[in-house]
């Protein structure tokens, strides 16, 4: 299994319009703090699986080379998690798609002229796309009543994506998120920060703890976080086109 951060950024991505602040400086300049919004690769030897399709998604997809994909999982009916699938536009058609059915709905009555294949999947039962075990299971994302995280298995391999959350994940979730060998995880601000939907980067690594995760890295960063190469001291933030094998 080979996992791509394609953008580890938030809705607004990084650098914010029209700020200048040292992070979005950084950012301007090149740096790691230059964050595309977010969605992730996870590829396996039969294919290629993408989580969510950012508003970014062209120019992610170009840099990374990738052509075509065997399908798209959405967590939840977020723009910043959905917008980008137009991109797909006369690349690859009926691309095969699986999201929870509220997801589903919404999202495909935005991009209802791209006819992609629609795959309704339920919460905590497995599926199976590119020779990966995949089941979504229910987080926290206020005020949408429908968000989910993700658990792909390959071999021994274990890799869980916290989607967008809260620490309020339910029980029945934190038992299949258990011992993963990586957690990529919602951790959107540096501690001080709290929101009521979203984990500062405390919370996400003491969830990660928690859980016995062999590794954690953090996604979905905002501007707040001092530049990436100082932050990146005290938090396991990721970066655009960070590669995780196994």
């Amino acid at each position: 299994m080979k996992v791509t951060l394609l953008g580890t950024g938030d809705a607004i991505g990084t650098p914010k319009i029209g700020c200048r602040c040292p992070t979005c400086v950084d950012a301007l300049c090149g740096g790691k703090s230059r964050r595309l919004r977010f969605s992730v690769l996870v590829e396996s030897d039969d294919g290629k699986v993408l989580i969510d399709t950012s508003p970014d998604l062209r120019w992610q997809l170009i840099k990374k080379g990738i052509k075509h994909v065997d399908g798209v999982i959405w967590t939840h009916a977020h723009y910043d998690h959905y917008a980008g699938f137009g991109d797909f536009h006369r690349v690859q058609s009926k691309v095969p798609v699986y999201g929870l059915k509220d997801t589903l709905d919404y999202i495909m009555h935005y991009l209802y002229f791209l006819n992609p294949k629609r795959n309704v999947v339920q919460i905590g039962v497995p599926f199976e796309i590119a020779g990966m075990e995949i089941t979504l299971f229910e987080v926290n994302h206020p005020p949408l009543f429908e968000a989910a995280g993700v658990l792909i298995r390959e071999g021994k391999t274990k890799l869980v994506i916290t989607g967008d959350t809260n620490a309020d994940i339910p029980q029945e979730s934190l038992d299949l998120m258990k011992d993963a060998d990586l957690m990529v995880a919602d951790g959107i601000m540096p501690p001080g920060y709290n929101l009521k939907k979203h984990m500062n980067s405390q919370e996400a690594v003491d969830l990660a703890r928690k859980l016995r995760a062999k590794d954690v890295v953090l996604t979905h960063i905002s501007h707040l976080f001092p530049p990436h190469d100082i932050a990146v001291k005290d938090w396991p933030l990721g970066y655009d086109m960070m590669e995780i094998e196994f």
